[in-house]
């Protein structure tokens, strides 16, 4: 279990990033668009049902709200379905670990299918996210790891996504170790020298066995 402290410190400057190829592609932001449209469409009445469920198992909203950084460290506000009975948006965060009494009944599902990913197509749309990109974290764990790993911020030279390199090489889900943090952004800075659109596709082909196994996640 891990904290990430804040209150002292600072965030760490982003400054002089170049923007990644993948962040300056056109044609990915058009795929982002279309597909980020067609899909939402098709998954509005599951979104709908899955948020009476949410209201019907805990008391609180159905849509979880937290602050993340993006593309050229900007702040954006990320959707997802509330999982846990708080809502945690502070200077002091703690990850999801097995067991996390905070985790609702339902919340247990809906993070390990990762359907409480889903309102995050809304995030793409506007821009803040694409299909594929290192995932985001919140503000917190992102000065955290910025302070602990130098080459973290050069995560911010292309969007985040909702799905990434990382996740489908085993590194989703929790924190366990701290090292595990350094594999993750070695996937996500590898993603981002050598992006293409075909390794986009590959990542989202091979997202779909990863949801189901749904290993390392809770």
């Amino acid at each position: 279990m891990f904290d990430a402290p804040l209150g002292v410190s600072k965030p760490s400057p982003i400054t002089m990033l170049v923007r990644a190829p993948a962040a300056c592609s056109r044609l990915k932001r058009l795929i982002d668009v279309v597909f980020g449209l067609t899909m939402l469409v098709f998954l509005i009445p599951l979104l709908v049902v899955l948020c009476l469920m949410i209201k019907l198992d805990s008391k609180g909203p159905a849509l979880f709200r937290q602050r993340r950084t993006g593309l050229e460290g900007r702040v954006f506000t990320i959707l997802k379905l509330r999982t846990m009975s708080v809502m945690e948006d502070g200077d002091r965060l703690q990850h999801c670990v097995r067991g996390d009494e905070r985790v609702t009944r339902l919340g247990w599902l809906l993070r390990r299918s990762s359907l409480d990913e889903l309102p995050q197509l809304f995030n793409v749309i506007v821009g803040d996210m694409s299909l594929v990109g290192p995932r985001p974290h919140a503000l917190a764990h992102d000065i955290f790891y910025s302070e602990q790993i130098p080459s973290y911020p050069q995560r911010f030279r292309t969007r985040p996504g909702l799905t990434g390199l990382a996740q489908i090489r085993g590194l989703r889900g929790g924190l366990n170790e701290p090292q595990t943090m350094t594999r993750r952004v070695e996937q996500d800075l590898l993603y981002v020298e050598k992006w293409s659109l075909w390794l986009d596709i590959w990542i989202i082909l091979q997202t779909i066995p990863s949801l189901l196994i749904g290993r390392g996640v809770y």
